[in-house]
């Protein structure tokens, strides 16, 4: 079967992002499918500077590589430029690709477009990845605020949607907003992020050098949050938090690993606070490689957001990857993780609106070497029993399949 992805950002494990798209696209091949990834350069390191579109591969998989710069840092104007110029680009490179099935992966929500036209050019289905609901999610956190705009987004949704012969969505939230735009159920299939167990499963003493570096004694918690400092992330939260953890453990670090809008925030928070490079670090992002290493090295990995309802049905990677490493996750929001942390004992839930409870909190369970090997053994069981990334990659292989 030959299968045409579109992905905006895909990314490998040289990049600083999620891996969804290569961990998927790698086991089609490895089902004897041929795959070509059209995307940009945006998470791309090897390929940051260049000027013309790129066709290589990686591990089996073809890429053809369309310049587009983008960063979380951008404003709305500048990030929806780039949004709009992929698309375009993408169109023609798409339109190219000899395939079979269409792939369309948001976000962001104008890869639909590509996908349209390759699907209408090849005569073949395409099937439409959601990973965010769009325009729902910009709405909400007022990125998104021009009535005309948010209708040609709701427009531009209702299309991608029911031109597709199947969606696929990231977690059951997302798979009951595509039903409310109309889509019969029976058309959905929820596969969410999935944990690369092999992978993150490496040994304790491969975050020795982390740990080092901060000057941690081997019974020194350290609480890790690695992902984007997005202006919906509210990581400054985590200097808040910090600070009201000292008097309690005054032995605990946070590690603070990513980049994004967000950062000055974070930074301005925790100076303010007092824990900058006192009981709080913040580095910038490493390779999706070097993670694991870096969650061996963590008592606990950490995934917030502001508080925002929507976020509620999000899939975000540095959750999933937390589990696959079998660490303990706190979160602050509510939704389908924080009702799977609870119901599998694998972390706990902190009250994002009470830095100094989340904090009590996050020190007894610290403190607490029982309750850790608890939520350690509850991570390593949903990874495996729910969310192994070989299994989801067979279902969503099913998907293309059937439509096919």
């Amino acid at each position: 079967m030959r299968v045409t992805y579109l992905h905006q950002y895909f990314a490998t494990p040289d990049g600083s992002t999620g891996t969804r798209s290569y961990e998927l696209a790698r086991r089609l091949v490895a089902r004897g499918h041929r795959v070509t990834v059209v995307t940009s350069n945006a998470q791309l390191p090897d390929l940051a500077g260049a000027r013309g579109v790129v066709r290589t591969s990686v591990d089996g998989i073809r890429l053809v590589v369309i310049p587009v710069a983008y960063a979380n840092e951008m404003g709305n104007r500048a990030r929806i430029g780039a949004f709009v110029r992929f698309a375009v680009r993408a169109s023609v490179e798409a339109a190219r690709v000899p395939a079979d099935v269409v792939l369309a992966s948001s976000t962001p929500l104008t890869i639909a477009l590509p996908g349209i036209v390759a699907r209408l050019v090849r005569r073949t289905p395409m099937v439409f990845e959601v990973r965010d609901l769009w325009p729902e999610m910009p709405i909400a956190v007022g990125a998104l605020r021009n009535p005309v705009l948010i209708a040609v987004a709701r427009a531009v949704e209702w299309l991608a949607y029911h031109a597709s012969a199947h969606v696929i969505a990231l977690s059951p939230g997302m798979a009951d907003g595509v039903a409310a735009r109309g889509i019969a159920r029976s058309r959905i299939t929820v596969v969410p992020n999935g944990c690369d167990r092999t992978t993150f499963d490496v040994p304790r003493a491969a975050g020795d050098a982390i740990r080092a570096e901060l000057g941690l004694e081997p019974a020194a918690p350290l609480i890790v949050y690695a992902g984007a400092f997005g202006a919906v992330n509210g990581v400054e939260w985590l200097a808040d938090v910090a600070a009201e953890l000292r008097p309690l453990r005054p032995d605990a670090r946070f590690l603070v690993v990513g980049r994004g809008a967000g950062r000055d925030a974070l930074l301005d928070r925790a100076r303010s606070r007092g824990v900058l490079d006192e009981t709080l670090f913040v580095r910038p992002p490493m390779p999706k490689r070097e993670i694991p290493a870096l969650l061996a090295a963590a008592t606990v990995a950490t995934s917030v957001f502001r508080p925002v309802p929507e976020m509620e049905s999000n899939s975000a990677n540095k959750f999933f990857d937390a589990l696959a490493a079998g660490r303990p996750v706190a979160i602050n929001y509510g939704g389908w993780h924080r009702e799977l942390l609870e119901r599998n004992g694998a972390g706990i839930a902190l009250p994002e609106a009470d830095p100094v409870a989340a904090a009590g909190l996050l020190a007894g369970l610290v403190g607490d070497e029982a309750a850790l090997a608890r939520c350690r053994e509850g991570a390593r069981a949903l990874a495996g029993e729910q969310f192994d990334r070989d299994r989801l990659a067979e279902e969503f292989a099913r998907v293309l399949e059937r439509v096919r």
